[in-house]
């Protein structure tokens, strides 16, 4: 990854984070999907005070940064695309210097600072210059499942159904514990005696450590392959995606949950019934489009239409912008 310490960018795009995975995830997404040109991925460290009141451009902003950020305002690219806080103040710079400023998720403060704002549908965000979508932004689509269908080619000798099993953990809108994750595994298991096949299973940067140690010691009615941090190699959560036949996924994310529906297999959810805030409506909206379904007893197959949002939004983007 680039970061603004090593040297300014000649990049047509730049994809603008503060380094978490959610955030880079989504600003690479859309920038590399705009299809203008080279992009360069800008990893962003706010300094105080501007690390607590970004996107506001208090006096001397353009250092917010450091030196080697406000040097690289002398020559902007021709869109900037940010994701997170951080990286809306730093769109709001590169706009006054020209760039035009696309911020993904809601910024706080009015959208008008910007060209154009992505934000989810469940956050409730309205304005002329904002672009709503179902669900997060991500690369995953036909080309990068083939791509991942051909890096975890092993995966292949894995018998069906195979079941991939996406696991986050407790977040401010929904609590997941031990005693959910292993309900979650008793149902799993309970299909496995019935149908056979095997489990693949990834934890997430969230997953608290005790769920982590519960996953390790699982040992089911089927094979199973689990990653469950960087001690266990290369995350295969690509290959579990696209060898998947059906997925089930906590419903305390919304990235996971949207790179999951982006497939064509079906998605069965678990712990919505816990969920809470903006992020409820979300996992109620995919229930009511039919596209995902509960955690049940059977997990029948069902026809799954993949939710991809990403090449809609880059078509909008280019079009608001008149860059198509």
């Amino acid at each position: 990854m680039v970061t603004t310490a090593e040297r300014a960018h000649p990049a047509v795009a730049w994809a603008l984070s503060d380094g978490r995975a959610g955030n880079v995830r989504q600003a690479t997404a859309l920038a590399g999907a705009l299809a203008i040109g080279a992009m360069a991925d800008v990893t962003l460290a706010a300094r105080a005070p501007w690390s607590w009141v970004a996107p506001r451009r208090l006096p001397g902003a353009a250092q917010a940064f450091g030196a080697p950020f406000a040097a690289s305002l002398a020559a902007p690219p021709l869109v900037a695309v940010g994701c997170g806080r951080q990286a809306a103040l730093a769109t709001r710079l590169l706009r006054a210097r020209g760039a035009r400023a696309v911020q993904v998720l809601d910024p706080r403060i009015d959208p008008r600072h910007w060209d154009l704002v992505i934000a989810p549908a469940h956050d409730g965000l309205r304005g002329d210059n904002v672009i709503t979508t179902l669900g997060s932004l991500h690369p995953v689509d036909d080309a990068w499942l083939a791509r991942a269908r051909a890096a975890f080619n092993h995966f292949a000798e894995l018998p069906s159904p195979r079941t991939t099993l996406l696991l986050g953990g407790p977040s401010a809108h929904a609590g997941f514990d031990l005693a959910a994750l292993h309900a979650l595994l008793a149902r799993i298991d309970a299909v496995a005696a019935r149908e056979g096949g095997s489990l693949l299973v990834t934890a997430s940067r969230r997953t608290p450590p005790a769920l982590r140690d519960a996953l390790r010691a699982h040992r089911g009615r089927v094979p199973l392959m689990a990653w469950v941090d960087d001690t266990d190699g290369r995350n295969p959560y690509p290959g579990m995606l696209a060898w998947a036949d059906r997925i089930v996924c906590t419903a305390d994310s919304v990235n996971m949950l949207s790179e999951a529906c982006a497939t064509a297999v079906p998605v069965f959810v678990a712990g919505s019934e816990r969920m809470r805030g903006r992020p409820r409506r979300f996992v109620d909206e995919l229930l009511a489009r039919g596209r995902i379904r509960a955690v049940d007893e059977r997990l029948d197959a069902y026809i799954a239409i993949p939710l991809r949002e990403t090449a809609r939004i880059a078509c909008e983007v280019r079009a608001r912008l008149g860059l198509a």
